[in-house]
C-alpha cells in the first residue's frame, strides 16, 4: 500500500472519530495541552519480516514521540495486538499511553496521566534531545 493510501485511510478516521476521540481531541487540539503539538489518526510505518506494514495511532506528539492511544471495549479482546503495537513503537523510539474510553468521564485524571506521561518521556531523554 502506498503512502498516500495510508493518508487516506487516516484521512476518513479523522473524519469520523469516536465520542471518546472527541472528547480527547478537545482537550489536545491547537496546543492548548502544554503547548504540545498533537496529530490525530497518525499513520506509523514499520517492517515485519521484510514486510512493510502500518497501523494508525490515535494521537501523537512528534515532538515528545508520545503515542496516546483510546481503548475501548474491542481492547479487551485484542490484547496480544495491542502488547504488538506497543512494542513496534517503542521499537521506534516512542512512549506509549493507554488508556481507557471511560476514563475521559473524569477528564483531569487523564490529562495528569498525559502531563506524567509526557514527564516521565524527559527525563529518559538524553540530554542533548531535552536541551533543543
Amino acid at each position: 500500500m502506498k503512502y498516500d493510501e495510508i493518508k487516506e485511510i487516516a484521512r476518513k478516521f479523522r473524519k469520523a472519530p469516536t465520542q471518546a476521540e472527541r472528547k480527547l481531541w478537545s482537550i489536545l487540539r491547537l496546543r492548548k495541552f502544554e503547548g504540545k503539538k498533537f496529530l490525530r489518526q497518525h499513520p506509523v510505518m514499520f517492517e515485519n519480516n521484510r514486510k512493510r506494514s502500518f497501523f494508525i495511532a490515535d494521537f501523537y506528539c512528534a515532538e515528545d514521540r508520545l503515542v496516546i492511544e483510546l481503548d475501548g471495549g474491542i481492547h479487551e479482546i485484542q490484547e496480544l495486538r495491542d502488547q504488538e503495537r506497543d512494542l513496534i513503537l517503542k521499537s521506534k523510539g516512542m512512549s506509549v499511553l493507554r488508556t481507557r474510553n471511560e476514563e475521559l468521564n473524569n477528564p483531569g485524571e487523564v490529562e495528569k496521566k498525559i502531563k506524567d506521561a509526557l514527564k516521565s518521556r524527559i527525563q529518559k531523554l538524553p540530554i542533548d534531545e531535552v536541551l533543543k
